[in-house]
């Protein structure tokens, strides 16, 4: 884990430069990471960006403790998992870093409200989307046995076209991050999600 050293050291400095009090923090890959309008996007919910490029959930298991040490919130929105299938690994171990996940969120805030955005139909990773599939299927059944607070947040089925295929004018020319179009669909479901489950 020691490459994403510099961009964990960054966000734990970032807590220190805020000029005010947090209360919703998104937290993930580089889909987070990229979310520069997260401030106009979500007025109201003091948001801040805890996302850093290229991680995997494995990766925000392993560095929860040391970015999220300052803060308090009143809710928690996560992106991650999609780098973990492009790296190999199976959706099983993706489950299982999310029920790590899980134990820590529960251990250091309660029972706030945690948001999980399903992974995403990736135009890059669309070969695997039977993987990403039932990855987003085992995350889903899990977060329905929780309590209230947790909430699976569907992206996938939205970004598809009437043919079932990704929608090109939700991503980047990569096709793999997001476009402007792409985090106004997110910021829509994600808020409908917040407004409506609390």
């Amino acid at each position: 884990m020691y490459w994403y050293e510099d961009d964990v050291k960054q966000l734990e400095q970032k807590a220190q430069n805020l000029n005010f009090v947090p209360e919703t923090l998104f937290y993930g890959s580089s889909s987070i990471r990229l979310w520069s309008s997260l401030d106009k996007d979500f007025p109201g919910f003091k948001p801040v960006n805890l996302g850093f490029g290229g991680s995997t959930l494995a990766a925000c298991v392993w560095f929860f403790e040391r970015i999220m040490k300052p803060y308090q919130p009143k809710r928690l929105v996560i992106y991650a998992g999609d780098n973990d299938l492009g790296d190999g690994r199976h959706p099983e171990e993706v489950f299982i870093f999310f029920q790590e996940m899980a134990v820590k969120i529960n251990a250091r805030f309660g029972n706030i409200p945690v948001y999980f955005i399903s992974l995403k139909p990736s135009i890059s990773r669309w070969h695997m989307a039977n993987v990403f599939r039932f990855t987003n299927s085992l995350i889903e059944k899990e977060i329905k046995t929780y309590a209230a607070n947790w909430h699976f947040v569907d992206v996938f089925s939205p970004m598809l076209d009437a043919g079932g295929k990704p929608r090109p004018e939700l991503f980047a020319f990569d096709g793999l991050h997001l476009s402007a179009k792409g985090y106004a669909l997110w910021r829509a479901i994600i808020l409908n999600c917040i407004l409506h489950m609390g």
